[in-house]
């Protein structure tokens, strides 16, 4: 058999496998496919393409080396490019930047209506990615067990529908990773308890984490939405149940605690603006007159207090972030509270 040991071409030294850099020399083991990856990177026609090459060529580098800063330095900046970009993006010739720093200026409306806008254009003209996930055995295996386990719970309509939410909700999740270039595993239900979405690899800025945690609560909220029109359209109460118990989920899903969507959106804010998040968390639940939403609406006041007194915050704000997590807070709330009231007993 040939001998798996590997040794610096630069010095001779004997390396460990998984040594990104030569201990005795500093040589970057990996310089040739990195040199390529850059100029695959620099000749990237989209900018999701060049995200792709970048965070592939961030894996191959130590952290802390002046190489790895400066790539994660250009995904931050290729993410706010992909931040502007309509779904699904054009190429990056028709994208030159000038429109990184637009999304700051947007107001809570303005943000929620084009946020909504890119959800139902995706649903109507890219509706197959919705069907990629049901093409991995993993999902579909488990997404059938999860529907088995609920329909001894509620019956089979609403478990049917509670599958599909949480379906649509998670492959939120893993179509904006595919924008921002991030490798992630399909949905993967666990019975009784929702699903995940596995990333590979890591995303690096706060802001981009943020935008992806808040992606499943959005699409969430456009399968709740979508149950409440099938409501109005065919008059059946089932879906006036889909679409409450769809809203309430994806509003427990905005707790800010650990790797919930909610701790993902706030781990982009500034201390300050959790300070306002909590305020407006406050706002939100003295309108409500249901002990339900009320009570979940503590719940996130609590966590976003923890979070603002003990949580680590980045140096710069999000208001993009901030405004989108409160948009969504309110308009699950209204939708649980007014909307699609939980029916009667």
């Amino acid at each position: 058999m040939p001998d798996p040991t590997l040794h610096c071409p630069a010095c001779g030294t004997e390396l460990a496998p998984n040594l990104l850099a030569c201990p005795t020399c500093r040589r970057l083991i990996h310089s040739d496919r990195l040199k390529a990856l850059a100029d695959t990177a620099t000749r990237a026609t989209s900018p999701i393409d060049a995200l792709v090459a970048w965070r592939e060529a961030l894996e191959l580098l130590p952290p802390g080396t002046r190489q790895y800063d400066t790539i994660q330095a250009k995904i931050t900046d290729l993410g706010q490019v992909v931040d502007t970009l309509p779904s699904p993006p054009p190429a990056a010739e028709k994208s030159n930047g000038k429109g990184v720093g637009k999304a700051a200026g947007l107001g809570a409306i303005g943000l929620i209506l084009w946020k909504f806008n890119a959800f139902v254009l995706l649903a109507l003209t890219k509706g197959k990615v919705l069907l990629l996930g049901l093409t991995k055995a993993s999902t579909f295996t488990s997404m059938m067990l999860s529907f088995g386990v609920y329909w001894t719970m509620f019956g089979w309509p609403l478990a049917l529908g509670l599958v599909i939410s949480i379906y649509i909700h998670e492959m939120g999740h893993v179509v904006t990773l595919m924008r921002y270039g991030v490798k992630a595993s399909a949905p993967m239900f666990i019975p009784g308890l929702g699903a995940i979405v596995r990333l590979q690899q890591s995303l690096g800025d706060p802001r981009q984490d943020a935008r992806c945690g808040l992606a499943g609560p959005w699409w969430g909220l456009g399968a709740a939405l979508g149950s409440y029109l099938l409501n109005l359209a065919t008059g059946l109460p089932i879906f006036l149940a889909i679409a409450h118990l769809g809203a309430f989920i994806n509003l427990f899903n905005l707790l800010p605690f650990a790797s919930l969507d909610g701790g993902r959106a706030f781990r982009s804010m500034s201390t300050n603006q959790r300070w306002l998040a909590v305020l407006g968390l406050g706002a939100i639940m003295s309108l409500c007159e249901g002990q339900e939403a009320s009570g979940l609406l503590a719940l996130l006041m609590i966590g976003g207090v923890l979070t603002a007194l003990t949580g680590k915050a980045p140096k710069t704000a999000d208001s993009p972030g901030l405004m989108a997590y409160l948009g969504l807070v309110a308009i699950l709330t209204l939708i649980c509270e007014r909307l699609v009231p939980m029916p009667p007993a």
